[in-house]
């Protein structure tokens, strides 16, 4: 099979909203008046982003995920993506899985694909999506102010506890090591979070690399701080609400610094809590406060009396650290 009739069986698809998709040196994309184009791209490569033994369906609906967790992050509808490949050979049972779990994930958001490469190489995933945002109404990083609630959509840590069991730093039963893997393999992008929250939320992101360190870059961009309810944060994992016993230090580190959550970590005044909570009920994802921003910077992490827990390495993840 050759690289053309691997993107015509499994990548080929008609657009629907796309002036023009696959099968041009370019695709053309409409986007409606008073609308602005939010773009971002994320790869993933193998033996970094994911195991082996990863099922390629999972792998298919992560590489998408992933990319429309930045689009929820800004408020934006997703539009199209592109698809970049570096393949080790043409399998057509890995490609039929991936292009299943891919393609699956992007029909429920009703996004197309419109173009991409492909090559022969090192396993290596690039996805570029574009959405629509209406111009002046994305959610930014900047705009976290003083006296603001600190919220998070769904589950912290469980990707985390996963990724520490399958490292062999923990041990899990299965049927634990199962539901977390599934929270590492197969994030829910809040996307309709995310549009719900625009003209609510002042800032937003996605956490990808940990909730402390990925939090510090809106405190940094809107020049604040926070405090952080540590136990909040806890007990939001959906492992801690089962019977897995495991130190306070390793639920600590899942829930603050775990990363792979592509849960949104997001600011909103507090008089707009009970707007907060009418677009969670609206989109049926659940959020949780875990904290509020202050006007002298750095992070605070608090216990469930107030007081202020020893400072521990709850550093993001980082690439090149």
């Amino acid at each position: 099979m050759g690289e053309f009739d691997l993107i015509a069986r499994y990548f080929t698809r008609p657009v629907r909203r796309a002036a023009l998709g696959v099968g041009d040196d370019c695709a053309l994309l409409r986007v409606a008046p008073g609308m602005q184009l939010a773009v971002s791209s994320d790869m993933l490569v193998a033996g970094r982003h994911f195991f082996d033994d990863v099922d390629p369906v999972h792998l298919g609906h992560k590489s998408l995920a992933v990319n429309l967790s930045d689009l929820a992050a800004c408020g934006a509808k997703p539009l199209a993506f592109t698809l970049a490949l570096s393949l080790p050979e043409a399998n057509e049972v890995w490609l039929k899985g991936f292009a299943e779990g891919l393609l699956a994930l992007a029909d429920a958001h009703e996004i197309e694909l419109v173009g991409g490469d492909t090559t022969h190489g090192p396993l290596n995933i690039c996805i570029t999506v574009f959405g629509e945002v209406p111009s002046g109404k994305a959610l930014l990083r900047s705009g976290a102010r003083p006296g603001d609630d600190i919220w998070v959509s769904g589950t912290l840590g469980d990707a985390r506890l996963a990724l520490d069991a399958l490292l062999g730093k923990i041990d899990l039963p299965p049927d634990a090591l199962s539901a977390a893997r599934l929270r590492l393999e197969c994030p829910t992008p809040r996307v309709a979070l995310g549009t719900a929250l625009r003209g609510i939320a002042s800032s937003a992101l996605d956490v990808s690399d940990g909730l402390l360190g990925d939090l510090s870059h809106i405190l940094e961009q809107s020049q604040v701080g926070a405090d952080i309810d540590a136990d909040a944060a806890l007990q939001t994992m959906a492992a801690r609400k089962s019977t897995l016993i495991l130190p306070d230090a390793q639920w600590y580190q899942c829930a603050l610094a775990g990363g792979d959550d592509y849960e949104l970590a997001f600011t909103a005044p507090a008089d707009r809590r009970d707007q907060v909570l009418a677009a969670a009920s609206e989109t049926r994802t659940p959020v949780t406060r875990i904290g509020h921003v202050t006007a002298a910077p750095g992070i605070r992490v608090l216990d469930a009396q107030g007081n202020t827990l020893p400072q521990q390495k709850w550093s993001s993840f980082d690439h090149f650290a």
